[in-house]
């Protein structure tokens, strides 16, 4: 599966602000117990090591999910996507320790929550097979904060099931965040990118 090129947040902070479905959902497609799995990924250049490395977070601690209408908008009062931050793990426990004290502050804010508001690219009627790429605009909010986003999604849906990957970009000032500086690293890149590797059932 070819993942697309992520779209940062200050692409959209200007867009004006999309159309939503007042209606009943016609469609709606919830994250399954299996199969789900958040990561964020940031470049950084270690003491000990060469060559620049990617930090991966990740956590299978995801609920929630999408509502569509009959129109193939999004009813955003039933679409919703929390993510517990307490669980994110890497290969280090220490960077764990930092990333949830310092840069989540995951003990005051435990979730970090998007908030679907616009498909784009998609056909009215939900496709049930193929595969196919489009883009998802929303609200994510961490730490209290709340930025728009836009996440680049592909996606293969089933019989019972859209399987797929959706990833998106920002820095870390869009959420005032201050860059990591600790002395086992040399540097951070500014940007922080987030993937999702999504299954979601169907339901009624």
């Amino acid at each position: 599966m070819n993942t697309a090129e992520a779209t940062p947040a200050k692409a959209v902070a200007s867009e004006p602000a999309p159309t939503v479905a007042n209606s009943a959902a016609n469609v709606r497609l919830r994250v399954a117990t299996t199969g789900n799995e958040v990561r964020y990924r940031i470049r950084e250049q270690l003491v000990r090591l060469p060559l620049p490395n990617d930090a991966i977070g990740k956590t299978g601690e995801v609920t929630g999910g999408l509502a569509l209408s009959d129109d193939g908008r999004i009813v955003v009062a039933e679409s919703k996507f929390v993510v517990n931050t307490a669980s994110l793990t890497s290969d280090s426990d220490r960077r764990d320790g930092y990333v949830k004290r310092r840069v989540l502050e995951a003990e005051q804010f435990p979730t970090v929550e998007f908030v679907p508001t616009q498909v784009r690219g998609l056909p009215k009627q939900l496709p049930r097979s193929g595969t196919h790429t489009f883009d998802i605009t929303g609200n994510l909010t961490a730490r209290g904060i709340t930025r728009p986003m836009t996440w680049r999604v592909t996606a293969t849906p089933g019989a019972a099931e859209v399987r797929g990957r959706a990833s998106t970009s920002f820095t870390f000032a869009d959420f005032n965040i201050t860059q990591p500086r600790v002395p086992v690293v040399l540097s951070v890149a500014d940007t922080i990118k987030l993937e999702y590797d999504f299954n979601l059932s169907y339901s009624r």
